[in-house]
């Protein structure tokens, strides 16, 4: 790394070393001559033992109007108490009538000691999620109030790629949740290895008691338990998918597909008014389209959802199980061809 100097210094690092081991016998005006300086410049460096630049200013500066004794308590008491600025102006003006803010904060600033160090804390330490490849989905229902009845949102979102599917039903059923995911297999371009959902009835296991009566001499009464396999579990075990859960009471392992519900409300049924369900259907199918075709996201370093599956397909082709440009919708592909 080069030397830094200052910003009108005329001499550099090694004239000043040659200044300073020049014999005693060389005059200072010989000197000056010699570099073209002026002869108090000359005389300063030949009296200093290092070649770096000091601080033009006074080296321990302190406003004009306080004491030393005042300058110490005011740093004293903003280390000790850690109050803000103007907290600790209208204390110390009780002791220092003639005190301005502005002198405080001049001398807080030349301390150190403006903007204080937080706090060190026994918190633990966030973790990032980890990283997975493209094809790792989240799952959600969401329900929608509309002047028609309630509707209910069927949402999916790719955590590594943020590529999203909406579906609008009328009710909840364990079928529907499974043709949902049926659905979403066929429409992604590539391969899905892991689904993560919440602990709602639609996706996890139930188990239902059968019982069973024989007539016999010996047993007259026989319970058994049988397993009922959800269909949402039929379906990811028919692709080989991996079926994940979050944890009980920690909403935040399943954010993004949480935060996209949001999302899609905010845009459609929080500001828009719909007289059908067909229309609310229509306008929320044209935001996922947006979203995914045109919109450039910052979590993606300014690409769109599309683009970046695109680079994926070519970085992970064994991922895809068709071309991505045939997930476009016919708008998008005119608009890309004519670019």
């Amino acid at each position: 790394m080069g030397q830094v100097s200052h910003t009108n210094a005329v001499t550099t690092h090694a004239i000043r070393k040659e200044i300073q081991e020049a014999p005693a016998e060389v005059s200072t005006n010989a000197l000056a001559k010699r570099f073209g300086l002026n002869y108090l410049t000359v005389q300063k460096w030949r009296k200093r033992s290092s070649v770096e630049d000091r601080r033009s200013g006074p080296q321990h500066p302190r406003p004009k109007s306080l004491s030393k004794l005042e300058v110490a308590a005011c740093i004293l008491f903003r280390k000790t108490t850690r109050l803000p600025l103007d907290d600790c102006l209208d204390t110390l003006q009780e002791w220092i009538p003639h005190l301005k803010r502005s002198n405080l904060h001049r001398l807080y600033q030349s301390h150190g000691i403006s903007t204080l160090p937080t706090e060190e804390t026994d918190k633990p330490e966030t973790k990032t999620f980890k990283d997975y490849p493209i094809g790792y989905f989240q799952v959600d229902i969401a329900q929608i109030n509309t002047e028609e009845g309630d509707l209910y949102m069927f949402v999916a979102i790719d955590r590594p790629s943020k590529y999203a599917q909406v579906e609008l039903h009328e009710k909840v059923t364990t079928e529907i949740v499974a043709q949902f995911l049926e659905n979403l297999i066929d429409k992604v371009p590539f391969t899905i290895h892991t689904v993560l959902t919440d602990n709602g009835s639609p996706f996890t296991t139930t188990r239902k008691p059968k019982v069973s009566i024989e007539t016999s001499e010996s047993v007259n009464h026989k319970a058994t338990k049988s397993v009922k396999r959800n269909a949402f579990d039929a379906v990811c075990a028919k692709h080989n998918i991996e079926h994940r859960l979050t944890v009980p009471h920690h909403p935040w392992t399943n954010g993004q597909v949480e935060r996209m519900n949001k999302t899609i409300e905010g845009a459609t049924v929080t500001k828009d008014y719909y007289k059908t369900q067909e229309n609310l259907k229509d306008h929320i199918q044209a935001f996922i389209d947006t979203y995914n075709f045109a919109k450039r996201l910052r979590a993606l370093k300014g690409l769109t959802v599309f683009d970046y599956i695109n680079e994926c397909g070519r970085n992970e082709p064994d991922r895809f199980k068709q071309a991505p440009r045939r997930i476009l919708p016919v708008r998008y592909k005119r608009r890309r061809t004519s670019a």
